[in-house]
Order: structure tokens, then C-alpha cells, then sequence
């Protein structure tokens, strides 16, 4: 038992120092003996379209995160696939391989993924190490992505480039890849381009970008179901579609071919390309912001 709560202090200590000294850090994942990289994203001002954007200062994943690191949450024994029941709930087993034989283990991206099993992973890494991750904000990953560039892409605009950095349609023989393969942008975020589209926590519309503020993603929700904004493109996508300023979303469509009645909330059989990334505020919210903010974007 003292153990215990020596990891458990040494863990909590950790992290507050962390936070203070807000540079690169590893995050263990309880229950495994798994680590994501999160890397620090300084604060600053970015156009996007055609306004201003202040952001605070926060981390993002260096990594998409893997389908390792996801199953954790999923064979989680306390964990229920009854939200009647538990606080937590993971997603139903898959009824097909939704990895369509292109990896799972190993390294490869979690991938058919849908907004609610990436928000419910969130939820899943607060309980477990009471430490604040959600998806970023579309103002958040764009920024991100950009590093500081006001260029087509985070490197340039040169297109011959893109080969070094991104999985897409030109390279990626149309199966995504390992994570880390490619090299990373300047704030050292990986595949941040290309290789899985990437979950947001906004809700998309054609002048969302117009209307944007400095809106606080802890209360700023849209509880429709779609559509909701994606970025970065993928491996199936073209040159074009990975410009960092380039924005998708979601469709209906992705669960055409899911056998269930009801279709699944959880797994996406038309979007084997769309996976997640995960985002951490320096400033963290108290526990009651917290349960808040899931309660506003989760809905079983």
C-alpha cells in the first residue's frame, strides 16, 4: 500500500512539475506499460481565414494516438458497454475488422474512429490519471500544425516536399502507415499531415471560420451529431487536400455499410482514415469543469 502512494505522489508530482516548467513530457498510460509524448505549443496569434486567433498555451500528442495505446481503454475491466450502467463505457467490440488488414498493433493509428470513442477515450485518461486531455479545437490544431508558418504547408509551399513529412495518396500505397515515420513539423508534432484525419471538437459550418472567436471549448458545444470538423487529410487524400488551412467533416455516409440497427456511435466502416490526437491545456480545469465539459460534449 505505501507503494501506492508513493507512485501515486510521485506520479502527481511529477506532472505539477510538468506543467510548471511546460516542456516536452511522457505520459503513462495506467494499466500498461505504454507512454504517449506530449510536446508543448507556445502561446501566440494566428490568422485563420480571415481572422484573428489568440490562443493560450497548451500540449498536443506528438503522435496520433495507436490503436496499443487505445486498447487499453478497450479491454479495461472496469470499464462497461452499458452507459446504463457505468460512468464509463467503452466501445462495443467490432463487428469487422474496421482496420481492413492494414495493422493494428504495433504502432499503427488508432483508425475508425468516431468523435464519441475518441471523446470517451478523453474521458477514460481523466479517471485514470485525474489529468485533463480532450480533442483539440479546430483554431487549436491548425495553429498547432502551422508551427509558426504562414505558408501553404507548416514546411512551405513547395509541394515536392510533402513526400518528407505526410502519408497520402502520392506515396501511401492507399494504407496508412506507423506513426513517426515521417519527419515532424518545427513544434515536433508527427504526421500532423496526412497519414488519419483528425477529430476536432467543433461543429462545421461553411462561415464557422467567419464567426470564430476566442471561444472557450470548455463551454462552446454544438450537440448536433453532425457535422463535425476534421483536419490534416489522410492517406487516401490528395496534395491539395492537405494544406494546413484545408478543413473536412463529418458525414452520415461513413456508417453506410455498419450492419447495426442502430448503426453504431462508435465505429466508422466508411472512414477507415480518421483517427485522433489528443491535446492537453497548461491552464487544467477543476473537477467540476471537467465533468462539465463532458457532459456537454458526450452524448450516449
Amino acid at each position: 500500500m505505501k507503494k501506492i502512494f508513493l507512485y501515486l505522489f510521485l506520479f502527481t508530482s511529477l506532472n505539477e512539475i510538468v506543467a510548471q516548467e511546460f516542456s516536452s513530457y511522457k505520459q503513462l498510460i495506467p494499466g500498461s506499460n505504454l507512454y504517449f509524448k506530449m510536446v508543448p505549443i507556445p502561446a501566440g496569434s494566428f490568422t485563420m481565414g480571415n481572422k484573428q486567433i489568440a490562443l493560450s498555451e497548451f500540449w498536443m500528442g506528438a503522435f496520433e494516438v495507436t490503436r496499443d495505446e487505445f486498447d487499453v481503454f478497450l479491454k479495461d475491466e472496469k470499464t462497461s458497454q452499458n452507459s446504463k450502467i457505468d460512468a464509463i463505457t467503452r466501445p462495443s467490440p467490432q463487428y469487422v475488422d474496421l482496420s481492413w488488414g492494414m495493422g493494428k498493433e504495433g504502432g499503427y493509428p488508432a483508425n475508425s474512429m468516431s468523435q464519441l470513442s475518441a471523446l470517451m477515450y478523453c474521458k477514460w485518461l481523466y479517471e485514470k490519471t485525474k489529468v485533463f486531455y480532450r480533442l483539440p479545437t479546430e483554431a487549436e490544431w491548425e495553429y498547432a500544425c502551422k508551427a509558426g508558418s504562414n505558408t501553404q504547408y507548416f514546411f512551405g509551399n513547395n509541394v515536392a516536399l510533402l513526400d518528407k513529412y505526410a502519408w497520402y495518396q502520392k506515396n501511401s500505397k492507399e494504407v496508412y502507415h506507423k506513426v513517426g515515420q515521417k519527419q515532424a513539423n518545427a513544434w515536433g508534432l508527427y504526421d500532423i499531415l496526412g497519414n488519419m484525419l483528425e477529430w476536432t471538437l467543433d461543429h462545421y459550418s461553411e462561415n464557422s471560420i467567419e464567426t470564430m472567436s476566442t471561444k472557450d471549448p470548455m463551454i462552446a458545444a454544438n450537440s448536433a451529431k453532425y457535422p463535425k470538423v476534421l483536419k490534416g487529410g489522410s492517406f487516401l487524400d490528395n496534395a491539395l487536400q492537405l494544406k494546413s488551412a484545408e478543413r473536412f467533416h463529418s458525414d452520415p455516409i461513413w456508417n453506410r455499410r455498419d450492419p447495426q440497427i442502430p448503426k453504431s456511435k462508435w465505429w466508422l466502416t466508411e472512414a477507415k482514415q480518421v483517427g485522433f490526437r489528443l491535446v492537453r491545456p497548461k491552464k487544467q480545469p477543476t473537477e467540476e469543469e471537467v465533468k462539465q465539459f463532458f457532459n456537454n460534449y458526450i452524448h450516449l
